[in-house]
């Protein structure tokens, strides 16, 4: 699959994040936030002819991209790997149910992945 397809993938996540949010399904919203920037980083990969490894954590592939551009260590001054923790939760019936602020900061984190990924695809 193309590094496009990835991108394209985490915008539709992102679509689909935010929509959640509108419904006030805020588990839903965090975990599309988490596929957005999972998929966006995998997209970098991708573009760099990188392996894409089979994992949810948003820490590990930012680890994983900075060992082709080191700028993608930024991302953790943002605390953008606390999306990990969306990957799984969210889907099953937990004791801890998101609040719409924290899916909203969810969204934001996922937001700024997107950017930062996109930028890096389009400078030379």
């Amino acid at each position: 699959m193309s590094f496009r397809k990835w991108l394209e993938k985490a915008e539709k996540d992102l679509v689909l994040a935010k929509n959640s949010l509108s419904l006030g399904y805020y588990d839903y919203a965090t975990f599309h936030a988490q596929q957005c920037a999972e998929k966006a980083l995998k997209a970098f990969l991708v573009s760099k002819g990188k392996p894409i490894k089979r994992t949810h954590d948003i820490g590990e592939l930012i680890l994983l991209c900075a060992d082709v551009d080191s700028e993608f260590l930024k991302l953790f001054d943002d605390d953008v790997d606390l999306l990990t923790a969306y990957a799984v939760e969210a889907r099953y019936p937990t004791i801890h149910e998101p609040e719409k602020e924290e899916a909203e900061n969810a969204i934001k984190l996922a937001e700024l992945v997107l950017a930062f990924v996109k930028s890096k695809l389009t400078s030379p």
